[in-house]
């Protein structure tokens, strides 16, 4: 499996840290303040990698991960090549996403042409 550097998964789905990731403190999640008790962390969402302004995981630039060699576990098992059952329904997002994306830009080239 390859990942095709699309940047699409780190768009538009979240990646929840495992308790050993998140209790390392290497990534900078969703919340400032940091909760010791990991399941109440889970709980409220505060394992949850952090995104930036435009809503794509901070780790992310020009389509690369910046922490690819220490990405979190989630990171690690998924890939949008995957056969694997339990990831067809976030591969399937995924070409959603990619085709509603052309669509758009499609009607924009158009409408720019009509003006």
């Amino acid at each position: 499996m390859k990942c095709l550097q699309c940047g699409v998964c780190c768009k538009i789905f979240f990646v929840n840290l495992t308790e050993d990731e998140y209790k390392s403190r290497r990534y900078k999640t969703m919340f400032d303040e940091y909760i010791d008790n990991f399941q109440e962390a889970e709980t409220v969402g505060a394992n949850i990698l952090a995104h930036n302004k435009d809503e794509e995981c901070i780790y992310l630039k020009d389509k690369k991960c910046r922490v690819h060699k220490d990405r979190p576990a989630s990171c690690r098992t998924f890939f949008c090549d995957s056969e694997e059952k339990r990831f067809q329904g976030m591969i399937k997002e995924i070409e959603d996403y990619k085709h509603r994306k052309e669509v758009f830009e499609i009607k924009t080239v158009v409408s720019q042409k009509k003006v």
